[in-house]
């Protein structure tokens, strides 16, 4: 049985931003032996009952959760300028995590939709019960601070967090893409977590499942920001490292980060 398990996976359900199938997604982690994949979608649960019955059919543990998008102010606020978010990734331990993610991501549509589905910190006191919190990636509150170099404010996030959602259920998310940014972000994430006995789990931000499906999903992302592929101006992923990489690969890019590989497992199990 592998020792990680993939968290932060987004399926065809990121509208034109993830290019992996479920069937794929669930085929690929049996043959990897994962006992467990959660699927995180951009601000939506719509393959939610899907991966729960395709990954039980298959013997493999789904994990129901969201990537969401979380208003930097009020989720009501449309102010132009003001009405930007960051990324959190949110996961149901049990039936009461899954009905408050329902009713997050219900409220991001209904109340906060500003060209994107959002929450807020407001809400996410309301229905954290029964959820795991990941700290997400480059575009989470956490490690925006930290590259602007706020490690004091990214700490001040972290704590906050973690008295929203209690103490392990909020984990401080690594990631790896080879981008200089994230490792950066690494390194300042593990102080932050050593200072303030948080745990560190490791993951990769699957948008496609091989590293050769790397073009194709930047043609997709072309359809989605609606630009030419020769635009120089076009969003572009910074490297072709964004697929769904096995317990291997994970161990090399994250030799000394044992325990933060193996809390994959932890949560799986939670």
């Amino acid at each position: 049985m592998s020792d990680f398990v993939h968290l932060h996976l987004h399926s065809q359900f990121s509208l034109l931003d993830g290019a992996n199938r479920l069937d794929d997604v669930i085929k690929a982690a049996g043959e990897a032996g994962m006992p467990a994949v959660a699927l995180t979608d951009h601000g939506n649960m719509f393959g939610a009952i899907e991966v729960y019955n395709k990954a039980r059919a298959a013997g493999i543990k789904p994990i129901v959760g969201m990537e969401a998008y979380v208003a930097q102010g009020s989720r009501l606020d449309r102010t132009p300028g003001r009405g930007s978010s960051n990324h959190l990734v949110l996961l149901a331990r049990d039936e009461t995590g899954y009905r408050n993610l329902l009713k997050l991501t219900s409220s991001s549509f209904l109340e906060g939709f500003y060209y994107k589905p959002r929450i807020d910190k407001e809400l996410l006191r309301q229905h954290s019960e029964g959820l795991i919190c990941l700290s997400a990636c480059l575009k989470g509150e956490i490690n925006e601070h930290i590259v602007a170099t706020r490690e004091k404010e990214a700490e001040a996030t972290a704590k906050e967090f973690l008295e929203i959602f209690g103490e392990g259920n909020f984990y401080l998310e690594m990631q790896d893409h080879g981008i200089p940014e994230q490792r950066l972000a690494n390194e300042v994430v593990r102080r932050i977590a050593q200072r303030n006995d948080i745990p560190l789990v490791v993951t990769n931000d699957c948008h496609y499942l091989r590293r050769d499906d790397a073009f194709a999903h930047d043609v997709l992302l072309c359809i989605g920001t609606q630009k030419t592929f020769s635009d120089p101006d076009r969003m572009k992923y910074a490297s072709d490292n964004f697929y769904m990489k096995s317990a291997e690969e994970m161990h090399k890019i994250f030799p000394n980060d044992h325990a933060a590989i193996e809390n994959t497992l932890a949560i799986a199990e939670k």
